[in-house]
């Protein structure tokens, strides 16, 4: 009998040892989520979306897909984006660091030199750093993206597998684990602007993979790209009632912008639900966790770019294989900078250590976060010094000028209607405090918020005694925070492009790579502390190969073949390409 139950244990523990297709995932309530060793991960980003669906509270307009995302997965209602606009936010994501320590934070660090009298540069973080694409290439996925990048620095060759239009897990190998990046447009800011219309490139999704497949102006910018508003499709009645926020006037120029707001939101899912179709036909949805969120807060005045929760907080829903822990709601702090750390602990790799976030889910799930932080400084041309910590009730801001009002003349801004029309009312005086809080002439110092009691953030407890303890408290965090990261808040521009260029005047230049062969092996390095290097094969010439791979290991180089080779350090110019004929 003893020997029985000795086999009984071997033969259970052999079956243990051989059945490596699942892993236990802790959620951030500890619940336990039987995952795929190596999931796929499919996110779907929009932009400048507020928490304006059904999901989160709002049902003015019915969005099918994400409602059905959402009873079948996770709904995260405390994320907040680094900043209220996109490129800074986009580098968090990308890096897993705070954009205000690398040099990321500004919109944007290539435009308005002129204005500024500055040369374009590009974010320079840590030698150590790489895009969290990467990390995932190297752990053997196949990553695409579809189609903004934005990240405040050039991308390297090796940062994806597809980086186009035409981006799809559909172009992988078979069975190779993938990590896709769908982006879509429609609820952008400039989907205001008047002429009103979509952008008709959204239809690339219902062509995916098909490169043949054309659109009209492909390339063109947000605001020019559009149907016109006859061809438009429209999802909502135009007499539809909004509640609109107290800072926005409740006129008809409002109401308007108000259901273009929606119009877009349900557009969007529309082509959410076309990827999501796209992963179903595949027989891929069971194998994916998806992730729904957008790259900040929403696009009305006093939302974009400012970093009060409508500038910061954006809806998030995760979906886990096979439905686990449907409808549900999660409400733990989330920073975009804890994104990358997530992936990699998704895919049961450690996060790096110089990564600023911390993983909310999977194996290296991190304890959860007390609070999150954020800064805001030029916006185009125009300039302000603003940092934020937040917990899951209180706000605090610290004005680094508090002689400058809070409103920036943004031309970009000022082609939507509803802020033109604050613009009239606040020379006619007919907004009222609340609205007329933007326009102040100058700022206080501190500001503190009950986000709980004070949603809209409109009622400043800084100086208000029962609060102190909360404001010091707030205010030391600010200091941790600063700290630990390296942000000098109060730092010139001109002198954050010195100390990124290290002090010369032009931008570094990433080394030319070193190419070696020995014993029929390929090496290549690079004198450059930190560089990617990424490598293509051609062994047709009349069909170059446009992959390019990420160098880990010496390999074989076949013959009669054609090996290109760039290296890349992230801020950095990239090195010319290395060509070695075999």
């Amino acid at each position: 009998m003893k020997f029985l139950q000795f086999l009984l244990i071997v033969c259970i523990s052999f079956v243990g040892c051989q059945s490596k297709v699942k892993s236990k995932v802790k959620t951030s309530k500890d619940a336990i989520l039987e995952l795929p060793d190596r999931p796929n991960i499919l996110w779907l980003v929009t932009e400048d979306m507020g928490a304006y669906i059904p999901p989160f509270g709002d049902s003015t307009v019915a969005t099918p897909n994400l409602s059905r995302l959402a009873r079948e997965g996770v709904v995260y209602s405390n994320l907040y984006s680094t900043s209220g606009v996109c490129a800074p936010s986009r580098a968090a994501i990308a890096t897993g660091l705070y954009p205000s320590s690398f040099g990321a934070n500004h919109m944007r660090v290539n435009s308005y030199t002129k204005e500024r009298g500055l040369p374009a540069y590009e974010a320079v973080p840590p030698s150590e750093v790489k895009m969290i694409s990467e990390w995932m290439r190297r752990a053997g996925y196949y990553c695409t993206n579809n189609y903004k990048t934005d990240y405040q620095f050039r991308e390297p060759v090796t940062a994806w597998d597809e980086n186009s239009p035409y981006a799809h897990w559909r172009n992988r190998k078979e069975n190779q684990p993938f990590f896709a990046v769908f982006n879509f447009t429609e609820t952008h800011e400039s989907g205001l602007f008047e002429p009103y219309g979509f952008r008709e490139i959204e239809t690339r999704l219902y062509h995916a993979g098909d490169k043949t497949y054309k659109w009209k102006n492909f390339g063109e910018s947000h605001a020019n790209n559009r149907m016109s508003e006859e061809e438009t499709p429209i999802h909502l009645p135009k007499g539809t009632k909004f509640n609109i926020p107290p800072y926005l006037p409740d006129t008809e120029k409002t109401r308007r912008d108000m259901w273009k707001l929606y119009n877009n939101i349900a557009e969007m899912d529309k082509q959410v639900g076309a990827v999501l179709k796209q992963l179903e036909d595949d027989g891929l949805l069971e194998n994916t966790i998806i992730f729904f969120y957008g790259d900040h807060g929403g696009p009305l005045p006093r939302e974009k770019r400012l970093i009060y929760d409508s500038g910061l907080n954006t809806p998030m829903i995760i979906r886990f294989p096979k439905k686990l822990q449907a409808g549900t709601k999660d409400d733990q702090l989330i920073s975009f900078v804890d994104f990358a750390p997530t992936l990699l602990s998704l895919i049961s790799e450690e996060p790096k250590p110089y990564m600023q976030g911390q993983a909310f889910i999977g194996p290296f799930k991190a304890q959860e976060r007390d609070y999150i932080h954020a800064a805001a400084d030029r916006f185009d041309a125009e300039t302000d010094v603003i940092r934020a910590v937040r917990d899951k009730q209180f706000k605090y801001i610290r004005n680094y000028r508090p002689e400058q009002g809070y409103y920036l003349p943004i031309e970009y801004r000022e082609r939507i209607p509803t802020m033109r029309e604050l613009l009239r009312l606040k020379d006619m005086g007919k907004l009222n405090e609340f609205q007329m809080q933007w326009f102040r002439e100058n700022k206080p110092k501190e500001e503190l918020f009950d986000c709980s009691a004070d949603p809209f953030e409109l009622n400043n407890l800084a100086n208000n005694p029962n609060y102190q303890d909360k404001l010091k408290e707030m205010n030391m965090e600010m200091d941790k925070w600063l700290k630990t990261i390296g942000d000098n808040p109060e730092l010139p521009e001109s002198a954050l492009i010195e100390i990124l260029w290290n002090g010369n005047d032009t931008q570094p230049v990433t080394s030319a790579p070193i190419i070696t062969t020995k014993n029929g092996k390929v090496t290549i390095s690079c004198d450059t502390d930190g560089a990617s290097i990424g490598y293509r094969i051609n062994t047709n010439q009349a069909k170059p190969l446009k992959v390019w791979e990420v160098y880990q290991e010496p390999f074989k180089l076949p013959e009669n073949s054609k090996l290109e080779v760039q290296a890349h350090r992230i801020g950095f110019k990239p090195s010319n390409t290395a060509v070695l004929l075999n």
